[in-house]
């Protein structure tokens, strides 16, 4: 919210002398956010010229200037720079005549994006100073040539200071307003907060505009069936002016005002329901009345019912939306936008004045739906004063009156149907429980009733009604923040607090932070991924063992190529990996944790009706809602591009692989105590011959808690990634829940280890895992550990064999083992490879 001091201090007594820091100073000791500052950037000399006489000359460039005589002081008198009163300048613009009231640069004067006024040799001439347009000085975007006074109904003395006369010399500060804080979306919410912070006077300009009760217009509310229980209009105001000159200019104090806050200059009438909206907070909206057909009905749209909006855009318009309608159909997105059907034009001459106060969360689902925010729907989902609607829409009659000739006539409505605010009970002592800060109960009163509460003393407390613009304040803990905030936040001194003893992390996430730490300490850096995915990878890589899944779609997207939520983490990794690499980083290792969403076959989610709010739901509601949403695992992925390192003198560099993938598995499972093998896999985006299931044993069997392989290379290429790229991703809730309360820790044994070798011959399609399996299970407890060391397939083995070796690791805790006892071992684990899998000991 942009807020014009010179606007602001019609309000509230600004302190003399105050500039924009001294203002947003006192606005954030009231809880308020500094945004920044708005003005002009125009330095003088400017002053008021008129035009004494000029001399047309054409020129062979085609261009026919204006060589001009122009006084710029009283006769008799230097101009504000000091030099002579009648100044010769060069003028390319044609639509003035000699008499006219100009606005004239003189040198040393800097216009907006720091154009600096100098006298120039153009045209054959030295050009002392220049004339202006209103869109050079920053009023409006009109360039049809100069600004000349008598159209905006000035006839100022020559000399002049132009730039107090236009207002061009104001600022404005930017404050940010939080979804709880709409009455400070207006001058007068502002000025309160500001007299608020400093003491300072405050005049309420909702008092000064008395309101006038019309009627004879036909208005309806049809909302029999509300929307979440929630009725969409319940004040709707309306006051007709008659006759107005739509041809009549805005005046420069409003235009300039208009243009500090933020709005853009467009008609008299427009300008007009813009100011006041600005000045109360209350949105307004002008109809052009002779384009009405009948009454007007507020209403839900109709299945497959269109509207053409101000923007020239046809919308299809939803069951929930709220519309404006008279008897041809909608005419207008209730508090979001007007219908172009009776938009006001440069013939309209009756106006409909419309001020109302809709549904906040009917607005602002309306304007998100239709991706229309605007400056009515801003204030409106935020909440506006329901008893200042009939007070902005007399302003606007009076000013349309004042300005443009119209006359108020006694046509119009008044329906209204807002609840009083709900009173609140304020127990003693209670603000100093929440707050921990003792205040009188002199303090306690008077701030509740500078906010505009209004205090009654029962038993044990009070009873405070809050005014009719804070719908915030609902509960008690309102009233407490309000009195913290406006004795001031410096009361509450900064104490650290001492933690409670016997508390701290749960087992789960010291382990899911384990995790993280291991990953880190190996190389890996982590990245949080955007948790969408797109259509086409949903159907990619489905969840994360490569099933099919349908997808959680989002009812309202951030982004519409990525309406659904993550069945799997693998690509938003991908898609960093792809952002990395065009910067030039080529090798990466990445990882993530998070939660995926994996819905059930069949279950549609999300169709749970809300609660409403303003109160905590019951446990079986909120058990309802818990059965509304997908199972939510959180996993950990690991992406692998590039080179383990790079080409240095005497090593190579060498390109990252499975191996690296399954390296930092094993790791993450040693973090966990758990012993995490790889298995022949499968996944339909993964390279069938590189693909592993990864599997922990435990007494119960089997459990497969994830997957690792190398990527397509064709789904690598539409990526635009390397053609070798290595992933893995894990089910961390479950690998949590298998990971031993105590970790086993191998003692380091005193007796040496017997190595020996095993070559064994078995058919190409049994994977190797299984046969190191049964390898180990026949060795039993001497065998140590067993290693992979050698996959050979060629010449002196059968065309649909391979040949395996594996180095074995023997070692007794209590003896140096013989080479006996070793081969033992090493044939019985043989026995069982050859009876589950026909192994043989290659000779």
């Amino acid at each position: 919210m942009r807020i014009p001091l010179g606007w602001l201090a019609e309000f509230v007594d600004v302190t003399p002398g105050s500039t924009v820091a001294d203002v947003h100073a006192a606005l954030v000791k009231v809880g308020l956010e500094e945004e920044g500052s708005h003005g002009f950037d125009l330095t003088g000399p400017i002053v008021v010229g008129e035009v004494l006489e000029f001399v047309e000359e054409p020129h062979s460039n085609g261009k026919t200037i204006r060589w001009c005589s122009v006084r710029v002081a009283p006769e008799g008198e230097t101009a504000l720079d000091g030099g002579a009163a009648v100044r010769g300048i060069v003028c390319g613009a044609h639509n003035f005549v000699p008499g006219d009231k100009v606005v004239v640069t003189l040198p040393g004067a800097v216009l907006p994006g720091n154009f600096a006024i100098a006298a120039r040799t153009t045209y054959g001439h030295v050009s002392d100073g220049m004339i202006a347009s209103s869109r050079e000085l920053g009023l409006n975007d009109e360039h049809d040539g100069i600004l000349r006074l008598a159209t905006l109904g000035l006839d100022p003395i020559v000399g002049t200071d132009a730039l107090s006369l236009l207002g061009l010399d104001d600022q404005a500060v930017e404050v940010n307003v939080t979804p709880d804080r709409g009455y400070a979306f207006s001058i007068r919410g502002i000025a309160r907060e500001y007299a608020h912070a400093t003491g300072a006077a405050f005049r309420d300009p909702a008092l000064s505009t008395a309101a006038v009760e019309a009627e004879g217009f036909d208005v309806t509310v049809d909302d029999a069936a509300p929307i979440r229980g929630r009725i969409g209009a319940t004040v709707f105001v309306t006051r007709l002016v008659r006759d107005v000159d739509p041809s009549k200019p805005t005046p420069p104090w409003m235009a300039t005002r208009l243009n500090l806050a933020g709005i853009r200059s467009i008609s008299l009438i427009v300008d007009v329901t813009n100011y006041v909206m600005l000045e109360l907070g209350q949105p307004v909206h002008g109809y052009d009345f002779d384009k009405l057909t009948g009454g007007i009905r507020i209403r839900r749209a109709r299945s497959g019912e269109k509207l053409v909006t101000l923007d020239g855009q046809t919308r299809q318009l939803d069951a929930e939306d709220l519309v404006i309608a008279d008897t041809s159909g909608a005419i207008g997105l209730a508090g979001v936008m007007g219908g172009a059907s009776t938009e006001i034009s440069d013939s309209s001459r009756n106006v409909l004045v419309e001020a109302a106060n809709f549904d906040p969360v009917s607005i602002a689902r309306s304007a998100r739906r239709h991706k229309l925010p605007s400056e009515a729907s801003r204030r409106f989902e935020r909440g506006v004063d329901p008893a200042v609607a009939s007070v902005a829409a007399a302003r606007v009659v009076q000013l349309l009156v004042d300005l443009a000739g119209g006359t108020a006539d006694e046509l119009g409505s008044s329906y209204s149907q807002h609840d009083a605010p709900p009173a609140v009970e304020l127990p003693d002592r209670y603000i100093a429980g929440l707050i921990g800060v003792e205040f009188s109960p002199e303090e306690i009163r008077s701030s509740l009733a500078e906010i505009g509460g209004d205090i009654a003393e029962i038993e044990g407390g009070l009873v405070v009604t809050p005014p009719t613009w804070r719908p915030d304040i609902t509960h008690k803990s309102a009233l407490a923040e309000e009195v913290a905030r406006i004795v001031g936040y410096d009361r509450i001194p900064s104490v650290l607090p001492v933690a409670p003893p016997g508390r701290g992390l749960t087992r789960e996430q010291l382990l899911r932070r384990q995790v993280s730490q291991t990953l880190a300490s190996s190389g890996l850096v982590e990245v949080l991924a955007y948790p969408f995915l797109s259509d086409a990878a949903t159907q990619l890589f489905g969840s994360p063992r490569g099933d099919t899944v349908t997808a959680v779609r989002v009812a309202n997207p951030l982004d519409a190529e990525a309406p659904y939520l993550r069945t799997t983490l693998i690509p938003g990794l991908l898609d960093i990996a792809r952002r990395n690499l065009s910067r030039g980083l080529l090798d990466l290792a990445l990882f993530e944790t998070g939660l995926v969403f994996l819905p059930e076959p069949g279950v549609d989610y999300g169709q749970t009706e809300l609660p409403p709010g303003g109160a905590r739901p019951s446990d079986e509601v909120l058990a309802g809602l818990d059965t509304a949403l997908p199972a939510q695992p959180r996993h950990a992925a690991l992406v692998f591009v590039g080179n383990a390192w790079e080409k240095q003198p005497g090593l190579d560099a060498r390109p990252i692989g499975l191996a690296d993938a399954l390296d930092s598995v094993r790791q993450l499972g040693i973090a966990l105590g758990l012993d995490i093998r790889a298995r022949q896999g499968s996944h339909t985006a993964m390279h069938p011959g590189r693909t592993a299931s990864l599997v922990v044993t435990t007494a119960e069997g089997d459990t497969i808690v994830g997957v690792a392989g190398e990527l397509l290379p064709r789904i690598a290429e539409v990526a635009h990634l390397p053609r070798v790229v290595a992933v893995a991703e894990l089910d961390l809730d479950a690998l949590i829940e298998l990971s031993p309360t105590e970790i086993a820790v191998r003692p380091i044994f005193a007796y040496p280890a017997a190595t020996q070798d095993l070559s064994v011959v078995v058919r190409r399609e049994i994977p190797a895992g299984d046969v190191s399996d049964a390898v180990s299970r026949g060795a039993g407890a001497l065998l140590e550990d067993i290693r992979l060391v050698d996959d050979y397939r060629g010449t002196g083995v059968d065309d649909d064999t391979k040949s395996l070796t594996f180095a074995l690791r023997f070692r007794a805790p209590d003896r140096t083992l013989t080479a006996s006892e070793a081969s033992d071992a090493k044939l019985a684990g043989l026995a069982l490879a050859a009876t589950e899998f026909g192994a043989t000991l290659r000779e």
